[in-house]
């Protein structure tokens, strides 16, 4: 762009100097007078007639030149005008587009400049926290730890049963208890919170009265281990998933004329049970 402002500003110069020496040079009459003196230097002296066609001549060759010099001059007035309008509508795009430009990184360092911001804050927020909101962050994931495994007999070996009615079975020999959701006085399991737990038994006894024990939640049945013959070992297992509220209880109870058989070293019966995962009162709901 610059280049081409070279141009044309020469281009009016150019114009301006032919311009002056048409306007500000010889009139016709001056042009003819210098064409005769020159003539008469190197011709000898003409006629009076002679003279006079020459002078016509010379006069009807300025006229012809002159105008055609304007004409000239006046297109190449018209054509830089020209070009001075293509120029100063090519300055007022390029300032729109600089404008914009300006504009663009002006919203660009206003939005790096609010993320800089927010990411400042959520530093500071976690600086913020205080050593006791850090242990109740570890305090609650330890409550989401809960497990428990646990074997029949403390010590030593014999059976259990039979019995006229149900009985709940209190399995002692604790493995894993985390989170102490398994009372192995009682055998009772107690949810702690609101979850998705899985339990599993197995049972193990000897011939002619059969083995059978059930998953029980809340008073009601929910499986069954199970098996029977007249004579040689009986073992059975079986295992449920359950949506548990908090406070809600899960044990084993053994049948009414069922007998089971263990023994502390070998642990054939057991009675174990997890926290899969937990769960918040909207995902309660969907279910």
């Amino acid at each position: 762009m610059k280049a081409l402002v070279c141009i044309l500003l020469l281009l009016e110069t150019f114009v301006f100097v032919v311009q002056q020496q048409v306007d500000g040079g010889l009139n016709e009459n001056e042009i003819s007078q210098q064409i005769s003196s020159e003539d008469g230097r190197q011709n000898p002296p003409q006629t009076d007639t002679s003279r006079a066609e020459a002078s016509t001549d010379s006069q009807q060759s300025c006229n012809l030149g002159i105008p055609d010099i304007h004409a000239a001059l006046r297109e190449l007035t018209a054509t830089v005008t020209e070009q001075k309008a293509n120029i100063r509508e090519l300055t007022t795009a390029d300032t729109e587009q600089k404008e914009n430009i300006r504009a663009l990184e002006t919203q660009l360092r206003e939005q790096q400049t609010f993320i800089l911001e927010e990411l400042k804050k959520k530093d500071d927020e976690i600086l913020n926290l205080t050593l006791s909101q850090v242990e109740e962050l570890r305090k609650e994931n330890r409550d989401k730890e809960i497990a428990f495994s646990a074997g029949l007999m403390e010590s030593g070996s014999g059976y259990i049963g039979p019995f006229t009615t149900n009985i709940t079975l209190t399995y002692r020999n604790v493995f894993t208890n985390i989170g102490n959701a398994y009372n192995p006085f009682t055998g009772v399991f107690r949810a702690p919170l609101k979850g998705v737990y899985m339990f599993r038994i197995s049972v193990f006894g000897h011939g002619g009265t059969g083995a059978t024990a059930s998953i029980i939640k809340n008073g009601e049945q929910v499986v069954v281990a199970h098996d029977y013959q007249a004579q040689d070992r009986l073992n059975s297992s079986n295992g449920v998933v359950l949506l548990l509220e908090v406070g809600d209880v899960v044990y084993v109870r053994l049948w009414p004329n069922r007998r089971i058989s263990d023994n502390s070293q070998e642990n054939l019966n057991t009675f174990s049970g997890f926290l899969l995962f937990p769960l918040r009162e909207q995902e309660l709901c969907r279910m």
